[in-house]
């Protein structure tokens, strides 16, 4: 066994710069495995933090109706006398925040304004003092300030405020309808603009005090959804059974949808992550493969009379394969170290700093819940998976010519030119 080890180390070294370009082949593949995979799953962890945080909360009490026509917000599908629900949950330490959801049109009139104008819109009322517990819009305000209770006034996603020249202190105007499907039309003020790190709530978020939008829409104390803040990384099963055990026992109207269907967009993007991060591992296959089958070809090929005289001195037809598929270990040993290597060494800036796409999420949505800078994620499952690929891969493609060569006879291996 000592021999065999001993004459593929010695064939690795036989052609030192074909060992090196095969080598390079193989660490170039395996770094990009492992910085793009750390981009993906960074992305992937920040957007579902800020998915939760500033948008959906960890789960949703809504009425079924309500859910099953979401898109066109029915105020008449609301929670009644949401009192009971809330201190339940209270009881249960489950912090929760009532919510009314409806859409409207916001009317703005030159000067202040830059022009007349108007946007169709959705609109969420929120409780001043119980929102900040689920949700972190408060802490996210960059000029004026947050809400307060029965007060005429709104705050504005900071990149929506931009696209219509709001600044603190402008008046707007909204129409809408009532729970009853009356027009109402409800003159605020801006008091303060959000710059969160979800880009949706920037282009599109619009705040004002559900005390307020109780009166104008005319609810009774109904709301439209309670949301609730639960350990996202959690089992969502058990989280869901947990909010209907403790607040749904008597109301069977109510529903409880989890954040990852709330945003099933997103839960779509991270799929996608998944298989896009299978097609970079089959590519580094690809590459791999190539380069060392070239390798190993070329070496079996040059060397098929001395396997013909290895043979002849009695050396097994297995012992020589050993011996190449070592060889060819050894080449992947090397690039996959090497790969590893570069691949951690340049993901620390990547984790570290990140790369600022801020003017590219300002502009398009690509459903990513991140705002500008993308950073990586330390993730040993994937060093490790990238080491073993390249080993693993060098050996199992070196196996083909091997075995191709060791089929000929001796006399012909001897004769081979």
């Amino acid at each position: 066994m000592k021999f065999i080890v001993n004459l593929a180390f010695k064939n690795l070294f036989r052609h030192k710069r074909r060992t090196l370009i095969t080598s390079i082949a193989i660490a170039v593949g395996l770094a990009l495995f492992i910085l793009i995979d750390s981009m993906l799953v960074g992305i992937e962890e920040d957007s579902t933090r800020n998915l939760v945080l500033y948008e959906t909360g960890s789960a949703r009490i809504m009425d079924t109706q309500f859910w099953e026509e979401h898109q066109n917000l029915p105020l008449s599908h609301s929670i009644e006398n949401p009192q009971p629900l809330l201190q339940n949950l209270d009881a249960a330490g489950i912090k929760a925040a009532p919510r009314t959801v409806f859409s409207g049109e916001l009317i703005m009139k030159k000067d202040p304004y830059p022009e007349d104008g108007s946007i169709q819109a959705r609109i969420t009322a929120v409780d001043p003092v119980r929102d900040p517990e689920v949700f972190r819009i408060a802490e996210s305000v960059s000029k004026g300030r947050f809400l307060k209770e029965d007060r005429l006034e709104v705050v504005l996603g900071a990149w929506l405020a931009e696209d219509i020249g709001a600044e603190v202190g402008y008046p707007l105007t909204i129409v809408t309808r009532t729970k009853g499907g009356f027009f109402q039309t409800i003159d605020v003020d801006i008091v303060g603009l959000a710059n969160t790190p979800n880009p949706v709530v920037n282009r599109t978020g619009i705040f004002m005090p559900l005390e307020t939008a109780d009166y104008y829409l005319q609810m009774e104390g109904s709301v439209t959804q309670i949301d609730t803040n639960l350990p996202y990384q959690g089992k969502i099963n058990e989280q869901t059974d947990k909010i209907r055990s403790t607040a749904l026992k008597n109301r069977p109207e109510l529903i409880v949808v989890d954040w990852k269907t709330l945003g099933k967009d997103f839960v779509a993007l991270a799929a996608t992550k998944s298989a896009s991060s299978k097609v970079i591992l089959f590519l580094v296959f690809i590459i791999a493969a190539v380069g060392i089958s070239n390798t190993m070809l070329m070496s079996v090929y040059e060397r098929v009379r001395e396997i013909g005289m290895l043979r002849a001195l009695g050396m097994r037809r297995h012992e020589i394969r050993l011996a190449f598929l070592i060889e060819a270990g050894g080449i992947g040993l090397i690039g996959a170290s090497a790969g590893v290597l570069i691949g951690a060494l340049l993901n620390i800036p990547l984790v570290n700093t990140g790369i600022d796409y801020s003017a590219l999420m300002r502009d398009a949505d690509m459903g990513y819940r991140i705002t500008g800078i993308m950073r990586g994620l330390w993730s040993v499952r994937t060093i490790l998976t990238a080491f073993f690929t390249g080993v693993f891969l060098s050996v199992l493609t070196a196996f083909i010519p091997t075995r191709k060569a060791l089929r000929m006879h001796i006399t012909d291996a001897l004769r081979f030119q």
